[in-house]
């Protein structure tokens, strides 16, 4: 099934090699940033004094996401959706309790979820469909969840340059924070966060204790917009 102008069923097997490769320039590997836009969500969500018990991972992909999302926020119930049905054949070959798949287009909103997480998917989704996209999601959500956005930062070079060396990132069309967050709130969400994170690459690890001082400038590869369905 294709997002955009790439079919991610070509991609399902070997997905997780050609974005270490990507990624191998920072030094890091995808489980590290996996785990950390998790337990920075986890941070914002300690916060607000909300745990949520139900998590829809929007484009899952091939599942990179979900032992994060059971570990650190400990959600109860996990349904990963896509549009690729060889991607979430990976995903399910480590399906664990409280966790499901199915292709996007099964997928029928219940406003049941109290958390929807997102990473690096719109900037795949063609620009004319990303508000039906938000609008799946808001209908997804229950009165009061929360949507988090991950996605590239096309400001940062180091997110430019990991994305010209992933096939499949190639032909991407970026989205801005400024764009992502125009996006959410016509789409009837509130924003109550955005964060860059990921300034540092793993030899210069040690200044990565600063990086919470520099979430509200723009210079992270990857960025969060937290909002609220009201």
């Amino acid at each position: 099934m294709r997002y955009g102008t790439v079919d991610f069923d070509e991609y399902a097997s070997t997905y997780d090699a050609a974005l270490g490769r990507g990624l191998a320039v920072s030094g890091e590997n995808r489980e590290y940033f996996a785990h950390e836009r998790v337990a920075w969500l986890a941070r914002r969500l300690g916060e607000l004094g909300v745990h949520p018990r139900s998590v829809l991972d929007f484009g899952c992909g091939t599942g990179s996401a979900i032992p994060f999302l059971r570990e650190v926020l400990a959600a109860e119930e996990i349904l990963g959706i896509d549009d690729s049905a060889a991607s979430l054949e990976v995903a399910d070959q480590s399906r664990a309790s409280g966790v499901r798949f199915m292709l996007r287009e099964e997928f029928q909103p219940k406003e049941s979820f109290d958390l929807v997480f997102c990473n690096g998917v719109f900037h795949h989704v063609p620009p004319t469909e990303r508000p039906a996209a938000v609008e799946t999601i808001r209908r997804a959500l229950r009165p009061g969840g929360l949507f988090a956005l991950w996605d590239n930062n096309p400001w940062s070079p180091g997110a430019r340059y990991v994305m010209s060396r992933i096939a499949f990132d190639r032909d991407a069309v970026p989205i801005s924070s400024r764009e992502s967050r125009s996006l959410l709130e016509r789409g009837g969400l509130t924003v109550l966060h955005t964060d860059f994170l990921f300034v540092f690459p793993r030899p210069l690890r040690w200044l990565r204790r600063f990086e919470q001082r520099l979430v509200s400038l723009p210079i992270g590869a990857q960025y969060q917009l937290l909002s609220r369905r009201p």
